[in-house]
């Protein structure tokens, strides 16, 4: 497949998974609203989701696709379905052992976590409870990042693109249960944090098929430290930590809103927003340039690599800078008329619209650090986006710190300060990828790539033209079309209707190029029927 259209592939499949997650949020909004249970639930999914995004969204594939890759193009399938088992047993005996030690811990943990709280003991026994029943989804994430770096090694991208659906699914049922029986908001916590535990053995399950029908045998056996091993784990920490930048700060953010009451919601209602360009976009592109750029390295096509990084940029920012746009320029409209029902009001909505604002300028540089770190990866080069991504989180911590606790002591909401932390620490990570990029010759600006940005930042621009006027006439276009939710659908539509019209007016885009982006590459061949 083209990188393209093993892009748009990880892309739709992404976007079902994440329309179902914004009905799993408008439950749970609605349910909890931004009080105790809300922040329990945000506190006890905060760690299994790090690592979710960590691994089962790119960082650990991105890092175990070049050894896995490498072997079975010098040794062949069996070598590399050893090396990969081997991988495996390790990784989740520590992983296993990590979520048995927190749990156990969890009653200490958890105050420390959720301190807004720790003086009511009915909040901290359900926060505890929950976090103690998230914690085998980790594990389960565990082998699903390894199965998904030996389909994608192969070309087989739809699978691990669809999987994710079963978290969503599987935790709606006890968020929608309320409406048919009589359920306190505790139970229903914990049923919902169970069930993600319950969506992770679905999709290793599914994944483990996958692998097998691809005709990859692979063993769950005893951990050892084998050579092969050693290497993966020595190329793998570091590239966890440099792909997982983005979100080690949110980690870092929420640990410096446990002090304040509802501010850990705001948080998770602001992340998923605008996590969703970066999860359709930057993580779908980042999966799909690994094993490109791996082979461009391996045969020495260096020209051949910085094409496809050139592409990948590109087209990243195709579809991530009218998101931006929006985020940025409608910030309250989208969220009053989503969200807002039920415990989730108004005022509510308001707070969000000030944090996700903040956050929407850094979406780009979100999703170019998926784009940027691929080309470090496929050379076996993790140390520099390691440090890189330490620095990043350096800067959050600092300046996050400094700006939260600034701004609450007038009087201000100290959450906005952290997502300015953030998405300044966010591009500062980008101009260091990129700067090492470019002084190696991996990536070169061309005037042709300057064009292309320029007129796709152009079409952008004309899309916030008439976005402007529709967040100072919300209440009106609220009125004109009878219902809020009605008022946010033909806006958007509207928005994208313009924006597309625009890259064709401004020719960032071609008739050609639309149809490359369905076409498959000479020789691809589909023998498991899996995409």
């Amino acid at each position: 497949m083209s990188l393209a259209r093993n892009t748009l592939v990880q892309a739709i499949l992404t976007l079902g998974s994440r329309i179902l997650g914004f009905g799993r949020d408008l439950a749970l909004s609605a349910q909890f609203g931004q009080g105790p249970m809300m922040d329990a639930f945000t506190t006890a999914l905060m760690l299994p989701n790090m690592f979710r995004r960590l691994f089962a969204e790119g960082a650990f594939a991105q890092a175990f696709v070049p050894i896995y890759g490498g072997v079975r193009a010098r040794e062949g399938e069996e070598a590399a379905a050893v090396t990969a088992s081997e991988a495996l047993s390790f990784m989740f005996a520590v992983v296993a052992g990590f979520c048995i030690l927190l749990q156990v811990a969890m009653p200490w943990v958890m105050p420390w976590l959720l301190s807004a709280w720790s003086d009511d003991a009915g909040v901290m026994f359900a926060a505890t409870t929950a976090a103690q029943l998230t914690m085998p989804y980790l594990a389960c994430m565990t082998i699903a990042s390894l199965l998904s770096g030996v389909l994608n090694t192969s070309g087989r991208f739809a699978l691990t693109a669809a999987v994710p659906v079963f978290l969503n699914l599987c935790t709606l049922i006890p968020l929608l249960a309320p409406l048919v029986v009589d359920i306190d908001q505790t139970m229903v916590l914990l049923a919902t944090s169970a069930a993600v535990s319950i969506s992770g053995l679905i999709q290793m399950g599914l994944l483990w098929w996958g692998v097998k029908r691809l005709g990859v045998t692979l063993r769950l056996g005893l951990p050892r430290l084998t050579p092969g091993v050693s290497r993966t784990l020595k190329l793998a920490v570091p590239g966890v930590l440099a792909g997982g930048a983005l979100q080690l700060n949110s980690v870092v953010s929420q640990l410096l809103t446990g002090s304040n009451e509802g501010a850990r919601s705001v948080l998770y209602n602001a992340d998923r927003l605008y996590q969703l360009p970066l999860g359709l976009v930057g993580v779908a592109i980042g999966l799909a340039l690994v094993p490109r750029l791996t082979k461009a390295f391996v045969t020495g096509d260096h020209e051949g690599g910085r094409r496809t990084l050139d592409d990948g940029i590109t087209l990243s920012m195709a579809f991530t800078l009218p998101a931006a746009v929006a985020l940025f320029v409608i910030p309250f409209f989208i969220i009053d008329a989503t969200v807002t029902r039920g415990a989730f009001t108004s005022a509510d909505a308001a707070r969000t619209a000030d944090v996700l604002r903040n956050f929407a300028w850094g979406v780009p540089a979100f999703v170019l650090a998926k784009v940027l770190t691929p080309p470090f990866f496929a050379r076996e080069d993790t140390r520099r986006p390691m440090i890189f991504s330490i620095a990043s989180v350096a800067i959050t911590v600092g300046l996050g710190s400094a700006l939260f606790f600034g701004l609450e002591q007038t009087g201000r909401d100290g959450v906005v300060g952290l997502a300015i932390a953030t998405s300044t620490s966010a591009w500062i990570n980008v101009a260091l990828l990129g700067g090492v990029l470019v002084k190696e010759e991996a990536w070169a600006i061309t005037g042709r790539f300057l064009s292309r940005f320029s007129r796709v930042l152009a079409a952008s621009l004309a899309m916030a033209a008439v976005l402007l006027p529709a967040s100072i006439f919300y209440e009106d276009l609220a009125r004109l079309f009878l219902a809020k939710e009605v008022a946010v659908l033909v806006v958007c539509g509207v928005g994208a209707l313009v924006y597309g019209v625009a890259l064709v007016l401004f020719r960032a885009v071609s008739p050609a190029e639309l149809k490359a982006v369905l076409r498959r590459e000479p020789g691809a061949s589909n023998p498991s029927g899996l995409d």
